[in-house]
């Protein structure tokens, strides 16, 4: 069973967080980090970095949130900001590149430079993205190798160069995570500030505000308001965001830690266990506890 402690929160991995981190730019092989780490890396979550995974060798499983999602060679991988992920690695036969970023970063790009970036966010709702041919790999590849040089060898001028690359990164696997679609098209729509907003008030107050009108308050916007403009731009409404954040918090806990079912309710400021159980398997169709059994808790 998993230990009782929060999911550990990380700058890179192993490193304690960086809240101050600012236009952060970093690339290692998975090799580096992963084989002194029994080719293991156990779930966790980064604040403020998103990942781009290049997986050139070999395969494995990756840990989602609460769900295990095998992966083989060639694929990229993306994993947002606070999203809790792990990986098990096929031990020495496995390597590729992780590129990780703040998101500021598209900030300092332009508007329409980091519209790619913001496109990332939305396809990685299906994390794996397998890489059709050899000559998709090899574009990646290509430009991840270009990102190290720049990294390693400081030349003037190498921080932009960085933000370049890292755009083409972004773009290549833009479009090859949108063409997995049915359409095979991808269309690079601007992020929506007020969802954007809207995310980052719920990730902060989420445990304890669960009315949309707090919200709304926040955002200087009528609740109605605030719930067609999100369902116009998601399809989905303001509450349903909210709820899916806590039941995503519920979900890590469950899977994640030991604690009981009652401490759970409690810490995410449920009146009592069974209101949190009505609600839980409102959303899911299981019980707490028989969702913790079923991931083998």
């Amino acid at each position: 069973m998993p230990s009782a402690r929060a999911l550990p929160l990380f700058h890179l991995y192993g490193d304690p967080p960086d809240d101050s981190a600012f236009d952060f730019i970093h690339i290692e092989t998975i090799a580096s980090r992963s084989s002194i780490h029994d080719w293991t890396i156990l779930a966790h979550r980064h604040r403020n970095l998103f990942q781009i995974l290049l997986i050139e060798r070999g395969g494995g499983e990756m840990t989602c949130e609460t769900s295990i999602i095998p992966f083989r060679a060639p694929a990229a991988i993306l994993v947002p900001t606070t999203v809790a992920h792990g990986f098990r690695f096929h031990p020495q036969v496995t390597d590729g590149w992780v590129v990780s970023f703040t998101e500021d970063v598209a900030a300092a790009l332009g508007e329409r430079s980091g519209e790619s970036l913001a496109r990332l966010k939305a396809l990685a709702v299906d994390p794996v993205v397998p890489l059709a041919n050899e000559a998709e790999a090899a574009r990646v590849r290509a430009l991840c190798a270009d990102l190290d040089a720049e990294r390693f060898l400081a030349r003037e001028g190498y921080a932009l160069a960085m933000r370049g690359l890292l755009v083409l990164i972004a773009i290549e696997v833009a479009r090859l995570a949108a063409s997995r679609g049915r359409t095979g098209t991808v269309t690079l729509h601007p992020a929506d500030a007020t969802v954007d907003a809207l995310r980052k008030l719920v990730e902060e107050h989420f445990r304890r505000e669960r009315l949309i009108a707090f919200y709304a308050k926040a955002l200087a916007m009528t609740p109605d308001r605030l719930n067609d403009h999100v369902k116009r731009a998601t399809g989905v409404t303001a509450g349903h965001l909210i709820r899916q954040r806590v039941l995503t918090e519920a979900k890590r806990q469950l899977v994640f830690t030991n604690q009981a079912i009652q401490e759970i309710a409690y810490d995410l400021a449920f009146s009592d266990p069974s209101h949190f159980t009505r609600f839980f398997r409102k959303q899911t169709g299981l019980t707490p506890q028989a969702f913790r059994e079923g991931r083998g808790g």
